[in-house]
């Protein structure tokens, strides 16, 4: 026989899985049967469900943070019952035969032609709930609404995730009001969606539905029977429903879903006092529902943040530590990402006391995507560079190999350049890259023009070399746009001839006390407004 999960995930949404025969994993990895590649709380191969016989069994497979099955570590190979649930990283899985196929938990009724002026029929709100409830009432009614809301508030306090926090919150419900079944929907989108269930077959009034779900009311019906508009709705009254409620789960801040309850034939009818207290009692859950789930969007925010200073710091190494020393050039570099890890980068590559390629590119797009594009560029660059080979030739390769493996909505701008420091010769190919300047001592500069598309879009490109020539005192500035298109408060650019002017002010200074007037005159254009792209410099410095 087939058995079924049930997995929750931190955001609230539920995936179910068939289990048949063989063996189903789960785990980071892309290779695993059930793949969650952003759980940071997952190992990259966690778990599986392992058949044996008629049983199923549960391994875990080495995980670092291990697996849980009703709340109790396992180290050993655990046979799996109906029921059970399983903790792992930040999912919740509940292990359990299936469903007939064919069944549904709730179907809503269209009542929309009948009459609805249900003459048993109590709407509320939350705020006439809560002043009906400092109303006077008997002692004994006071004393059990009490009990259930203070039974609630302990509960709802405990650490929960959200599917069990569900399923208690509609026992809660049922407890208090004495109702023999009961349902919970949270809001998706415009759905409602089943997250927990007391008994079955259920058949909601679609009417009851959109008054809770649009008005935010609560819905009591004291006798189905005695309202003709559903003893027009056989689907309804067959269920053998004598009396109903449907309270919304309402926050502060918004609807989360809605708590229907009913009673057979033979119970009691619900009264004003039980819609009052189902009321009340599903405002304070949905708010616990919210805290509930903004801890966990926070817990998953810091995972990811961590991650992403793991990143930055792999980043920051990919990049040269120090630039070399050399008797006729004076080199620094700079980059600072706009967010935690950026998609530009620039890199020092040193051939002799003479010569050195100086390279800088930028990914389109921020963040991991781009920095994991462009630190797989750097690798190839590093291979394929040499001073010996014409640096179009070189080009033409990298870009061949960056189209075979960057994704469509991608592309990467480069420049790269061998600079001889003993002749001032400048060899350079461009792809798509802001054209960097040689600034003159006497304020003048030249752009270095020429060169073909960006990396990434089409293969087969024929690139070429192009030369300039750098004379003692000239200063070669290789930069991304992140400078160039900073503005300030009046939306006005720092272009090129801002940036010449401010080098041409400071060209006898060393490279790395250009770099910092630059940032310095940066920062005072954008008067400190946080950087809307990567920065990344390199500056060259001919000294003999």
């Amino acid at each position: 026989m087939t058995k079924e999960l049930q997995i929750f995930s931190p955001d609230g949404k539920t995936r179910t899985v068939t289990l048949e025969n063989g063996r189903v994993s789960l785990g980071r990895a892309s290779t695993a049967d059930l793949c969650y590649p952003d759980d940071a709380g997952l190992s990259r191969n966690h778990l599986a469900f392992e058949k044996d016989g008629e049983r199923w069994m549960l391994r875990d497979l080495g995980s670092k943070n291990g697996t849980l099955v009703n709340s109790v570590r396992i180290l050993n190979p655990t046979e799996l019952h109906a029921g059970d649930r399983i903790a792992a990283g930040h999912l919740v899985i509940v292990f359990d035969q299936p469903v007939a196929r064919n069944s549904r938990p709730v179907m809503f009724i269209d009542d929309s032609s009948a009459r609805h002026e249900f003459n048993s029929t109590v709407v509320t709100s939350l705020a006439g709930a809560i002043e009906e409830d400092t109303s006077p009432t008997s002692g004994s009614r006071r004393t059990q609404k009490v009990s259930a809301l203070i039974k609630a508030g302990n509960e709802l306090a405990r650490q929960r995730p959200l599917p069990e926090l569900f399923e208690l919150i509609l026992d809660l419900s049922i407890d208090a009001v004495s109702a023999e079944r009961g349902v919970l929907m949270t809001l998706e989108g415009e759905e409602l969606v089943v997250r927990a269930t007391r008994g079955e077959g259920f058949r909601i009034s679609a009417t009851v539905r959109d008054q809770v779900v649009s008005k935010c009311a609560s819905i009591l019906v004291r006798d189905t029977q005695a309202d003709e508009a559903f003893r027009a709705r056989q689907s309804i009254v067959g269920q053998n429903t004598r009396s109903l409620m449907a309270v919304p789960l309402q926050s502060a801040e918004r609807l989360t879903g809605l708590i229907y309850v009913d009673s057979p034939s033979s119970s009691r009818e619900f009264t004003k006092d039980d819609l009052s207290l189902l009321t009340v009692m599903a405002n304070v859950a949905a708010n616990r529902v919210e805290h509930v789930r903004f801890a966990e969007l926070e817990q998953v925010r810091q995972l990811m943040a961590r991650d992403l200073d793991q990143a930055a710091e792999i980043q920051r190494r990919y990049l040269p530590p120090d630039p070399p020393k050399m008797r006729t050039l004076d080199v620094a570099g700079y980059n600072a990402p706009c967010r935690t890890v950026g998609g530009d980068y620039f890199d020092f590559i040193h051939f002799s006391d003479e010569r050195i390629a100086l390279v800088l590119g930028d990914v389109s797009g921020k963040g991991m995507p781009a920095s994991l594009l462009m630190m797989g560029l750097q690798a190839r660059v590093q291979v394929l560079l040499d001073d010996s080979k014409d640096l179009g030739a070189t080009m033409t390769r990298i870009n061949d190999i960056t189209t075979a493996n960057c994704p469509d909505n991608r592309f990467i701008t480069f420049f790269a350049s061998l600079v001889d420091g003993k002749t001032g010769d400048v060899a350079y190919a461009c792809a798509g890259h802001n054209p960097p300047v040689i600034v003159r001592p006497d304020g003048a500069f030249k752009m270095l023009e020429g060169g073909g598309p960006v990396l990434g879009i089409l293969s087969g490109i024929q690139f070429e070399e192009y030369h300039a020539q750098m004379e003692p005192g000239d200063v070669l500035v290789i930069y991304s746009d992140g400078i160039t298109e900073a503005v300030n408060p009046q939306d006005e650019e720092f272009d090129l001839p801002k940036l010449a002017e401010v080098v041409a002010a400071n060209i006898q200074k060393p490279a790395s006390q250009i770099i910092t007037v630059l940032n310095q005159a940066l920062l005072r254009w954008t008067q400190g407004a946080p950087a809307a792209d990567d920065v990344t410099l390199i500056i060259a410095r001919r000294l003999a």
